[in-house]
């Protein structure tokens, strides 16, 4: 018994360390997502469709609007988008930002996404402060965004694609969860943790984002102990 022990004691060690070195933005909860440059959110959402994040920021004194979106491309050299559509929950007519690697850097990109064909353009939206990250095959989108006065209601729409062919996204799947990834979203709605199985309605399943010390150390504890407990019990099954 005690061979067995010291052969599956190293394995023990080895697994709980693995799972401290998950990247952030692979995280099943928004609320748990960090990001470079210390930077922070008011809110956050599990958007229900394409494995997406949404995390925000609404100055209701100038009507902008801080944005961070993550999600990973459908394949490696794919792309992602978030946009607002003024009239409709819906990808045509869509003001969008659009990241993706260009000569192996992270670029982002503004498209008047009015047709079927379409190319890098000005929006319908003032928009600073654009970057994009890849973080293991994850993207996030860094943005702020000029609202119109008194705008605290959006239609927002996501989407992911496999490739980019001279800087212009290929078009995306036509599966169901594509096809549904859209909504409204109340930027003035406080945080919830409610859980939304509708893709029309996701201004709900919102979460805080983690805005202080205290936040982050109740967060790391209680992953800490899961994870101490689980692996305890795995050590006195060999015992």
């Amino acid at each position: 018994m005690a061979s067995s022990i010291s052969f599956q004691l190293p394995l023990i060690l080895v697994i709980p360390f693995l799972f401290l070195q998950i990247n952030p933005s692979h995280s099943l909860a928004c609320s748990s997502q960090k990001f470079s440059g210390n930077r922070v959110y008011d809110q956050c959402n599990d958007l229900p469709e394409l494995s997406s994040f949404l995390h925000w920021t609404y100055d209701s004194s100038n009507s902008s609007l801080k944005i961070a979106f993550v999600a990973a491309p459908a394949k490696t050299g794919g792309w992602v988008a978030w946009a607002i559509n003024p009239k409709a929950p819906a990808m045509l007519g869509s003001q969008s930002l659009i990241a993706y690697e260009d000569a192996g850097k992270m670029t982002v990109k503004t498209f008047d996404v009015s047709s079927y064909k379409i190319a890098p353009s000005k929006i319908a939206y003032e928009v600073s402060d654009m970057e994009a990250e890849n973080a293991d095959g994850t993207f996030t989108i860094f943005a702020t965004i000029a609202l119109p006065a008194k705008m605290t209601k959006i239609n927002q729409v996501w989407q992911v694609g496999s490739a980019v062919a001279d800087g212009i996204p290929a078009g995306h799947a036509m599966q169901k969860e594509n096809l549904n990834s859209k909504g409204t979203l109340d930027l003035t709605m406080k945080a919830q943790n409610s859980s939304s199985t509708s893709s029309n309605s996701t201004s709900s399943n919102i979460s805080n984002s983690t805005k202080s010390g205290v936040g982050d150390s109740i967060l790391r504890n209680r992953n800490g102990i899961s994870i101490f407990s689980f692996f305890t019990g795995i050590l006195f099954l060999f015992v």
